[in-house]
């Protein structure tokens, strides 16, 4: 059974509903990102941080996966499928997906201040109780922060995406500006011989380096016309 790698960005989920952050209108016109998407913004006001992110939760509650998610899902009939993606959102998995590695974190997930990484210290959020407040305590008795990767901190799960692009029959990029390091680099490990997807509905400054299918459409109609494709080729 073939690989084959998916690479998704902000674009993936905005047809889901959820704000993008780079694009007009998107969060960072309405929110500083050194205040929110920094470590030390978190350090100098944790409780703007912690109501963020708990805004940004109880938005993804009422969003649903869109006909984009579901076919990335539904290639798991035909493909060794691994999903990596920059959102930070649960939909992927929500659709049906079983193999996401998540770039960025987790928003339905918390974990310590102190040990932010340490899987002792991770809690998954529930539905019925989506925030969390000043006081709420990990295991470790430090402060319950939202389980994101920040600007400036390590991306413990970038190894495993390396892994999974090294090894991709087809590799395909869905949904991100390829703006964003180290995710942006990951393009660089899909191997030589391994066809490159694009799905987007704009001109992308990608500097691929190879050739590569560059698909200018939505992601729920790009995934149905790359659907199409790689049905009849196989």
């Amino acid at each position: 059974m073939k690989k084959i790698v998916f690479l998704t960005g902000a674009g993936m989920s905005a047809e889901s509903g959820i704000s993008t952050f780079r694009d007009s209108g998107g969060l960072w016109e309405q929110y500083p990102v050194e205040a929110v998407a920094y470590l030390s913004g978190y350090e100098r006001n944790p409780e703007l941080v912690i109501n963020f992110y708990n805004e940004r939760r109880l938005q993804l509650l009422e969003a649903k996966p869109c006909r984009g998610h579901e076919l990335v899902a539904a290639m798991e009939k035909d493909f060794d499928v691994t999903v990596i993606t920059q959102n930070v959102d649960d939909l992927h998995e929500r659709a049906g997906s079983t193999n996401v590695i998540h770039l960025h974190g987790e928003l339905m997930k918390v974990t310590s201040s102190r040990n932010p990484n340490s899987p002792s210290q991770i809690v998954t959020l529930t539905p019925e109780h989506p925030v969390i407040k000043m006081g709420d305590r990990a295991a470790d008795g430090s402060q319950l922060r939202p389980f994101i990767v920040w600007f400036g901190e390590p991306v413990p799960m970038f190894e495993a995406a390396v892994e999974a692009v090294s090894q991709a029959d087809i590799f395909v990029v869905i949904g991100t500006s390829l703006n964003v390091y180290p995710a942006a680099g990951l393009t660089a490990y899909a191997p030589p011989e391994a066809p490159v997807y694009l799905i987007d509905p704009k001109e992308v400054q990608w500097n691929a380096g190879r050739s590569f299918h560059h698909i200018m459409k939505g992601a729920s109609a790009g995934m149905e016309e790359l659907t199409q494709e790689l049905n009849g080729k196989q």
